[in-house]
C-alpha cells in the first residue's frame, strides 16, 4: 500500500510528506479525534517484510515513549495498520539541521553554533543517563524550530537504532547502522560500543556546522572507513572560527573512546568556551598522550588551573563517568559541585544552591532545569562575567510542572525577606527543612497570553540564603505546583 497525501491511514489523515529516512517516510497528519497534528512515520515497503528492521522501528517508538526531555522528541503512539507498522510523534514545526547547513554559513553564526551543539548535548545526555546510545547521530536527525524573538529549539530524533548499552546487536545485518560520515571507529571496526561514540558523532557534526563539511570527505565507502579508522581529523578553514576549536575537534574525534570528552554534554562546555576564547579543554577532557595537540599557553593555562580548582564541566552536564564506559541504565543522582568558571560572577548563586541549579550553566539542574541565563530587569540576558548589585538567574523547566524558575540574589549578601503587602490569595506557611527554615507563598494567575498557571514565591532564614528568593511558575493552579514541585525540592 503506497501512502499518499489526503488518504486516510490508522484514523489519521495524512496531509503531507515531511521527509524519507532510511527505515520509514515521515508525514504531517490530522490526528483522528484531538484537534492537533501528529508527524506520522511510517516504515518502509522494503523493510515491511523484514523482521530486523520491523524489530528496530518498534524499538524506535519503545525508547523514546520512556523519554521526556525537552531536547527529545515525544511518541504519542504506534501500531500497526494494513501491514505497515507506524509510530505518530509530536510534530515539531521547523527544520532539521541539514536544512540549516545548505543554506550556507550565514544561517549558522557561531553563538547559534554554540546553542545548537548545546541543547543537541542535554538531549543525548539524557539519552545515556537512561543506559541509552543513539548510534546515528546527524545533522537529518536534530530538528531546529526557529522561533521569533527567542532561542531555536532543538530536539534530537529518530531513536529507530537506539538501544541498551549492554544489549547486543539483533544480528550481523543489524552489526552497523549508523550513517558512515558520522560514524565512530568504533562502530565500524565492531568494538564495543557506549556513549563515546555518540560524542565522536556530535564532533563530527560540530565541524559540519563550523565549515559546511562532515569531517572526512572521500571518494568511496572505503576510503572513508580508512579515514575514520587511521587519519586525523583536518585541521578548521574557516577564518572566522577562534582559536580552540581544532583542539575541540581533535578530543571529540580521537580514534581511541578514552581519549574523548567523557560526556556530550563536556564536549559542549568546551564548544562554549573556545567560543568565549578561554580554553578550558584540559580540565574538560581526559588525559591524553602528549603527542597530542595542545594549547596551554598564558591566559589558557590560567584558566585551566582555574576549571580545575573548582570542579569539571562535565559533572554539571551529568553526561557520565569520567573514568571511563558509562555503565548499562546508569541514573546519575543529584550534582551538587559548581563550575565557578562557567557562572562567572553568578556562581555565588549557583552555589547557594548546588542541588536545584545545573552545576554549569550549561547543563540541567532538579526536574530537568535548562537554559539558566543571567538576566537583568526586563529579562534581557546579559554576559555572565558582568557584575551585579542584584543577581537574576532565569530558568527554562520542562513544563512538568515548570514552566519557568527566576532566582533572585543580593550580591552583597544583604537579606531578603517576604513584603508585608505579599499576595496570599491561596496560602502561604513558615516551613522548616533539615537544610533550614523560611517562607513559602503560592498563588495561581492568568498570564498575559491566557494561560492559567500556579505560582510560588520562596524565602529563607538561614544566612547562606536569606539574601536570595526564587519564583517558580508551572501547573495549572499553586496548590499542584507546591505540591509537585516543593515538596520533593532539594532546598
Amino acid at each position: 500500500m503506497t501512502v499518499t497525501e489526503g488518504m486516510n491511514f490508522a484514523g489519521y489523515r495524512i496531509e503531507r510528506r515531511l521527509g524519507t529516512g532510511g527505515m520509514g517516510t515521515v508525514f504531517l497528519a490530522q490526528h483522528p479525534r484531538l484537534p492537533r497534528k501528529d508527524a506520522l512515520k511510517v516504515l518502509s515497503d522494503a523493510h515491511t517484510g523484514d523482521p530486523v528492521f520491523r524489530a528496530r522501528f518498534l524499538r524506535e517508538a519503545s525508547v523514546a515513549a520512556r523519554l521526556a526531555h525537552p531536547n527529545l522528541v515525544a511518541v504519542r503512539d504506534r501500531g500497526q495498520y494494513d501491514g505497515r507498522l507506524w509510530i505518530a510523534m509530536r510534530f515539531v514545526d521547523g527544520v532539521d539541521l541539514a536544512e540549516l547547513i545548505r543554506r550556507g554559513p550565514a544561517a549558522l553564526p557561531l553563538d547559534r553554533v554554540v546553542r545548537i551543539i548545546t541543547e543537541v548535548a542535554k538531549g543525548l545526555d539524557a539519552l545515556h543517563r537512561a543506559g541509552l546510545l543513539h548510534r546515528d547521530v546527524k545533522p537529518a536527525n536534530i530538528l531546529v524550530a526557529e522561533q521569533d524573538g527567542r532561542p531555536d529549539r532543538v530536539l534530537v530524533t529518530d531513536f529507530g537504532i537506539a538501544r541498551p548499552v549492554d544489549e547486543p546487536t539483533m544480528s550481523a545485518a543489524a552489526e552497523f547502522s549508523a550513517t558512515l560520515d558520522y560514524a565512530a571507529p568504533e562502530q565500524i571496526s565492531g568494538g564495543q560500543i557506549d556513549h563515546r561514540a555518540d560524542v565522536y558523532a556530535l564532533g563530527c557534526v560540530l565541524h559540519e556546522l563550523l565549515t559546511g563539511s562532515v569531517p572526512f570527505v572521500r571518494d568511496t565507502p572505503a576510503a572513508l572507513l580508512y579515514a575514520h579508522l587511521h587519519e586525523p581529523p583536518p585541521a578548521l578553514e574557516n577564518p572566522g572560527t577562534p582559536p580552540g576549536f581544532d583542539e575541540v575537534i581533535a578530543t571529540a574525534l580521537a580514534k581511541d573512546p578514552a581519549e574523548r570528552f567523557a560526556s556530550c554534554g563536556a564536549l559542549a562546555a568546551a564548544v562554549h568556551a573556545a567560543a568565549q576564547a578561554t580554553v578550558r579543554i584540559a580540565a574538560i577532557a581526559p588525559p591524553r598522550p602528549a603527542t597530542r595537540r595542545r594549547l596551554l599557553t598564558g591566559a589558557a593555562l590560567a584558566a585551566v588551573v582555574l576549571v580545575a580548582v573548582t570542579t569539571a564541566v562535565l559533572v554539571g552536564f551529568g553526561g557520565g563517568d569520567s573514568a571511563g564506559p558509562a555503565s548499562s541504565a546508569t541514573v546519575l543522582g543529584p550534582q551538587t559541585s559548581v563550575d565557578a568558571v562557567s557562572w562567572g560572577a553568578y556562581a555565588y548563586v549557583a552555589q547557594a544552591f548546588p542541588e536545584l541549579l545545573p552545576a554549569s550553566q550549561f547543563g540541567t539542574g532538579y526536574q530537568e532545569i535548562f537554559a539558566c541565563r543571567p538576566v537583568d530587569e526586563r529579562l534581557k540576558e546579559v554576559a555572565v562575567d558582568v557584575f551585579a548589585p542584584t543577581a537574576d538567574i532565569f530558568c527554562q523547566g520542562n513544563g512538568d510542572p515548570v514552566e519557568t524558575l527566576d532566582v533572585v540574589c543580593n550580591a552583597d549578601r544583604s537579606p531578603i525577606a517576604p513584603p508585608v503587602t505579599f499576595d496570599r490569595a491561596e496560602g502561604d506557611e513558615h516551613w522548616t527543612r533539615p537544610s533550614g527554615t523560611g517562607n513559602l507563598h503560592w498563588s495561581t494567575y492568568l498570564s498575559r497570553g491566557g494561560k492559567v498557571l500556579g505560582h510560588l514565591r520562596l524565602y529563607f532564614d538561614d544566612p547562606s540564603r536569606n539574601f536570595c528568593y526564587m519564583v517558580v511558575v508551572g501547573s495549572p493552579s499553586g496548590a499542584e505546583l507546591r505540591a509537585r514541585w516543593w515538596a520533593e525540592a532539594p532546598l
